[in-house]
Parts: C-alpha cells; structure tokens; sequence
C-alpha cells in the first residue's frame, strides 16, 4: 500500500448530503468531490448536541476568529466568531472551508523515513521515538561536528513558533521565514529606515477614516486580509477617493476613480514624480514636517530631474495624470494612505521603491493621523515564562546576512538590538537571517556550511525562486526534516517527515494583535483529538527536546499547561480566554498624534528621516532613485502574479471545498496580444522562461481587456508536482518554477519575484 493511500477513509458522500450535514450550502460554498464515509456517519445520526469550541483559523495568516461546531467528537461546521477584531464575526472562502484541510484524505499521516534518495524517495513508515531518535541523533552529531549554529530552520505558521523556540534552545539563531525575503521584507525594511518602524501586521491603515487611498500594486480583496477588506469597503462607504496603480484591472481597480496601468518595474519613476510635485509645489504638510521630519532640503534637490513629464515615457502614465492625482493626495492630507500592499519583493530593489512610498505619507503627514496610519494599541503576553537563558552564540561567527545590512529592520524598535560589526553579529536574535541567505551558505559552504535544515510548513520549492538552487543546497545536507499536514513538493525531498495535525486538533501559540482601538489575544485549542498519528508541534518539540537533554526549555505538562502558564504570567484569565476565544483590551491612548501624544521615531536622528545617513554611511543612496529595469524582450511578456481569494499559496490547492470552485489557476492575457499570438480564448498552453525551461503544467488561456499588453498574470500557488496531493498535482502552472533570472536586494536580501519573462507554447 502507498503511504498515501488511505486505509480508514473512502469517498461516499453526494454534493447535496454534504451540504445539509455542514450546512454550508448557506454560505454558498459547492463540494464536487465527496467526504469521509466515517464523517457522514457519525455526522447524520444527530445523537449529540452541537458543541461550540473557540479557536482561530491558519488558513492565511490574518488568524481570524472562529467558532468549530462539534458533534460527536467531529467538527462539522465553521463560523466566524463576533469577538474577533481580525474577522468580527466573519470567515473568508478560506476559512469557511476549514473541513477540506481537515477531512482531507491526502494529508500526512504518520512519520516517515525516506530510505531512497532524495528527489526519488523511498518511505518507511515510522514510529513516533524511531523519527525523534533519528532526528535528536543526527542534531547532536552535526552540533558536535560543526556547531549548532549549522542547523537553520524556515518556518511559516504559527506553531512554527515551538520550532524556533526549540532551535534556539539548542544554540542556533539561524531561524527564518520566506514573508520576509519572498514577500513583506523591503515595505518593511523601507518603512524602518525612514519612520524607525513597521506597518505592521495586520497593517495599521486607518481606511475607515481615510479621504484618499493609493494602492500600489495591491490585490486588496483578493488577498482576503478580512478586516483590513471591511474597512476599506467602508472607507469607500464614506466618500474615500481610490487610485489603484496596477498592470491590471484587479478587483479594487474596478471601483478606483483613477486607474494606472502602469509599465512594470517603473513604480519608482512614479513615486519620485509625485514627491517632485509635492515639495516643488509646496503641497507638503510644513507644520509636520518641521515638526517630526529631517532631510527636505536634501529629499528636493534629489528629485528635481523627476518630473510628470520624464515619468510619462518610462511609466506610460500621462503626465496630467501623475499631476492630478499628486495635488488630489495633497488637498486631502493627513487623512491619506499610500500602501504599496505586503507583498514587495519585486523587482530587486524593493527596499528603497518601499522607501519612496514612505516619504509620500512623510510628506503627507499620515504617520499618527487619523485616516492614514494609526498607532497600535499597545500590549503583549510572555512568550516561554519560567525558562532558562539560550546559549550564547559563539563570539565572532560571521552571520550569513552580513552582505545586507538592512536585512530584518536593524534599526528598528523589535530588533534594533541586532548589530553588524566587521562582518559578525551580536545580540540574541544576531543569527536570525533571510531565506537567500541560508540557501547561499547551504550550496556554497561560506561564511559557514550549513548541515542540517527543518522545514516548517514552507513549501521551499514554491516559496523561492530558481528551484534548482534550493535542490542543490539541499543536496548538501547532513538532515533535512519537513514538518507538514500535507505532502507537499519539498515532502519528497526530505530524509524525516513528521506528520502535524490541524489547526481545528490542537493546542498552539497565542495569537495577538495589536489594533487601533485594542489589543487581543486568541486562543487556539484542539476542537477535536488529531487524525491518523499526527501531532501538534508542542508535542513533537517537547518530545524532541527530552531526547536531546533540552527538556528544561520545555517545562510544561502540555500544551494547555503552557497557554496557562502563560495567561497567569501575563495576569489574564485563562479559563475566560478558553471559554470565549478572545479577550480583548481596549487601549486608553490615543491612536492619533495630540499635543499629549506625541510619536516616537528610533531612527538615528531621532525623527523622519527623508535623508538617511545610515543609508549613506552604507554606501546606498541617501534618497531613492531611479533604476531601470530590464523590459520584455521581443517574444516574451513579464510573467505578473497574485492571490486567488480562495486559495493561500499551495497550501489549500489540495482542498476540494476550494478545488471544486477553483481547481486550477488560467493566464490572464490581453485579448489584442492573444489574438496576434494566434490564441483561442480557453486553450490550454505552456509557458517557456528564457532559459528554455518548459512548464510541466497546462494553463488556460483567459482573454481579459483588464491587462496590458506586454504582460500575462497568473494566481500563485498552483502547479504542485506531488503525486501524494491527488487534487493539487500538476495542476495549473506555479509562477516560481519559471523564475530563474532574478536579483537580490541589496539592502535587505530580498530577491525580485517579478523579473521574469515568458513565452507562450501551444500544441504541447
């Protein structure tokens, strides 16, 4: 039997049978293909009332608040939980389709070893203590050979937290996450260098209050962010003017006053165009600026040569309109936004294009005003009360990070402890690093080699570009572990994988936001017990680190005996926070600058810096410029891509409450430039990259008058090459498996998603 198959489960359960029993007809929610017979059995006898747990959805990370309906130990249904400020009472398609993860057939059910090579497994089932023996020996030998610093850890979720605690404890800072390099990084690092700190996550955009809102490449609504949409749609609501600067007609395009189908890897000339008209014209917030700001002499001289005019040929924007839309952001200052969105990691010199964005709310005054960006409320709950210091890192090792400088926001108030001096870092979080980082060090052994890596929840094939380097780092390891629910790609790469549990089977991290008015806490607790042999992380690290004489780390009984201890340290009621879900706080202080409330900025001068001597002193460009980028050659269109609003990366493209709606992704193409191709509306295509790598997937190709012509868009996530995820593989084409030509950028260490061009193949 093939370790996928499934020995408890078969597939007996009608469209119209599932709806009734979950009652998701109501949500509009269509399931083609069917449910455990064992879930229909105990799911129609009707012999138990339905129990209602609190808990938080892992769908996409917004983490929105939700209520399991549970009957018979089964969940059946999902609902939006009322106290959440994340989704006040609402759950997305995603979320709404929390029974397709968790019923899914396909998931990971017991560890294995592979006893083949990797890339051609060869799986043995596992006990529990043969995996964990297998994985605390391979750990201590690699410690003991090279130090523990030679184990590194990508982690995306929330139980990816008892990862990083564990490595940690271990001796390794080498932890990372592709939303920093692949995604949010250079708006982050961007906004650190000029304002001292973050955004944040969920971001602090006041767009109910807002007057006028810039969205830069932004798939608001598309991505699902469930709150941050509520208020958008209501700010809009309110008479909030939109500008939307986009390739494409997205969603929120369709509802903009202004459209801007502008050239891609031209923002920049963009941006600069309209800080060139807001300080030649005057049209800055004076007061503000002279108040909480620095470098404007400086910031004018710098953009002098970057008129409406000169924007007009590089960004096939008319002048008149760069005009118009800069002096309508003015008249309607503080109460503005300019978002470049949260995925940034474009064309690889993302950190300063994100800076641009920055100084325009800069000049606008936007920082601590109300409709622009709010200060969060403030709070926090202790992370691991009552364990011992980590170890130090060994003094003087070079971190892998050291060519970026800006890599993690240095400078600012949540990491600006970490120092790069000659090369070597210092401080407790001096290793964390980027995921290019540790990718370089694993393939080419410098600064130092790295020997063993844990995968937590990342689909690393799909996460970062060129595929091919990330398998030839790979190939270079002593242990590679993936921790997973579902088989996929990076799976069939690993020497041990661990099967965890579902979001709705277990104990997890603390969830906490920080809002404008709030501060919040969420619970997750297992609404009923795991399937199959799989475990929450708590467990599977707790475990692990007895092996490994790290127990101390991990003194709780379990993983409600940690979320307690937690709750008592940080003086909240843990028995009100189980039975609720969410206790919420609400924060006295103002989310707005007053004359008792006024804003701090950590950069180095203490205020905005428009001019950055850190910068400068780095040998980077105090002020942002101008970079030209690489256009299509002839023959190729810029591969764009996105989000589908019901699906989250590759991790839900095995759901078949989502596959029935959407089970594949097309190609987006203008009609013009699919009719001189030769295409029909609906042929299935290959892409081609500039290498002559072929797509092993098909697409359809979609005729659309919402795209420019010298470009095709995809969603991501698609194009899954594991035969384990019987709904997923090698469907629909993933944007990343055609990127192979991209640049890193040079501040932070963010690679350019966006860079890549594509012919199209038919007949294949």
């Amino acid at each position: 039997m093939s370790v996928w198959e499934v020995p408890i489960l078969s597939v007996k359960l009608s469209r119209r049978s599932f709806l009734k029993v979950s009652g998701t007809a109501t949500a509009g929610l269509s399931v083609a293909a069917a449910m455990p017979e064992k879930f229909l059995s105990w799911a129609e006898t009707g012999q138990e009332e339905l129990q209602q747990i609190p808990t938080f959805c892992e769908l996409c990370f917004w983490n929105c608040g939700l209520i399991a309906k549970v009957q018979n130990g089964k969940v059946v249904k999902v609902d939006g939980n009322p106290l959440s400020e994340r989704g006040r009472g609402r759950l997305c398609g995603r979320g709404n389709a929390a029974l397709g993860s968790l019923y899914d057939p396909d998931r990971l059910k017991y560890p294995m070893i592979n006893t083949g090579k990797r890339g051609e497994p060869k799986w043995k089932r596992a006990s529990w203590d043969e995996a964990l023996g297998l994985i605390a020996q391979k750990l201590q030998a690699i410690k003991e050979k090279c130090g523990p610093e030679a184990v590194a850890l990508f982690s995306h979720g929330t139980g990816g937290a008892f990862w990083k605690h564990l490595l940690k404890a271990y001796g390794s800072g080498n932890y990372t996450a592709p939303s920093f390099a692949q995604c949010r990084g250079p708006r982050d690092v961007g906004f650190s260098l000029t304002f001292g700190d973050e955004v944040g996550s969920p971001e602090y955009y006041d767009f109910r209050e807002s007057r006028f809102i810039v969205l830069i490449g932004s798939h608001l609504g598309e991505n699902a962010h469930n709150s941050q949409v509520q208020d958008f749609v209501l700010g809009l609501e309110r008479g909030a003017k939109l500008c939307v600067v986009d390739p494409r007609l997205s969603n929120a395009a369709a509802k903009a006053d202004y459209w801007l189908p502008i050239r891609p890897a031209t923002d920049m000339a963009l941006l600069l165009a309209w800080i060139n008209v807001i300080v030649n014209e005057g049209l800055y917030d004076a007061d503000y600026l002279q108040s909480y700001a620095t470098g404007l002499p400086e910031l004018k001289t710098a953009v002098q040569e970057y008129t409406p005019e000169w924007a007009e040929k590089e960004t096939d924007i008319p002048a008149a309109t760069i005009y118009t839309v800069a002096r309508e952001l003015a008249a309607n200052k503080p109460n503005v936004i300019v978002s470049g969105g949260r995925f940034s990691a474009w064309y690889g010199d993302d950190a300063q294009r994100s800076r641009a964005i920055a100084i325009i709310n800069a000049l606008l005054g936007t920082w601590g005003r109300p409709g622009g960006i709010y200060f969060p409320s403030k709070g926090s709950v202790p992370e691991y009360p009552g364990i011992p210091a980590y170890p130090e890192h060994r003094e003087g090792l070079p971190t892998l990070d050291a060519p970026y400088p800006f890599a993690f926001s240095q400078t600012t108030t949540t990491i600006r402890e970490v120092t790069i001096s000659e090369g070597c870092a210092t401080g407790p979080n001096a290793s964390k690093q980027t995921t290019t980082s540790i990718r370089e060090a694993t393939a080419a052994g410098a600064p130092h080699q790295m020997h063993g890596w844990l995968v937590y929840g990342c689909n690393l094939l799909k996460t970062m570009p060129d595929r091919n380097e990330t398998i030839k780092a790979i190939q270079n390891l002593d242990l590679m572990v993936a921790i997973d629910i579902l088989p996929n790609d990076i799976i069939n790469w690993a020497d041990v994988v661990l099967p965890e549990c579902t979001y709705l089977e277990r104990f997890d991290m603390l969830s906490t936001g920080k809002f404008r008015d709030t501060f919040e806490v969420s619970i997750r607790q297992p609404a009923m017990e795991p399937m199959w042999e799989s475990k929450p992380s708590w467990w599977i690290t707790k475990e692990l680190a007895k092996i490994m004489g790290l127990e101390a780390y991990f003194p709780w009984k379990d993983g409600e005996d940690y979320l307690r201890t937690r709750c008592q340290t940080g003086n909240l009621n843990y028995d009100e926070l189980k039975k609720k879900g969410i206790l919420s706080f609400s924060d006295k202080s103002n989310p707005y600058i007053t004359e008792t409330n006024q804003p701090e900025f950590p950069t180095p001068s203490g205020k905005i810096e428009l001019y950055s001597a850190q910068l400068a002193e780095k040998g980077f460009d105090p002020v942002p410029k101008y970079t030209k980028h690489p256009q299509p050659p002839t023959g190729f269109l810029r591969l764009l891509y996105g989000r589908s609003p019901l699906h989250t990366f590759s991790r839900t493209t095995n759901n078949f409450m989502l596959t029935d709606l959407v089970p594949a992704n097309s190609l987006l193409i203008n009609k013009k430039t699919a009719l001189m191709l030769g295409l029909a509306n609906g042929q299935e295509v290959r892409l081609e990259n500039q290498a002559g790598f072929k797509s092993p997937g098909k697409v359809k190709v979609h005729f659309s008058q919402r795209l420019r012509e010298d470009c095709v868009y995809m969603a991501h996530g698609f194009g899954v090459h594991s035969k384990g995820m019987t709904r997923a593989d090698n469907k629909g084409i993933g944007d990343e498996e055609m990127l192979d030509k991209y640049t890193i950028d040079p501040l932070m260490g963010g690679t350019s998603m966006r860079s890549n061009f594509v012919k199209i193949v038919k007949g294949i």
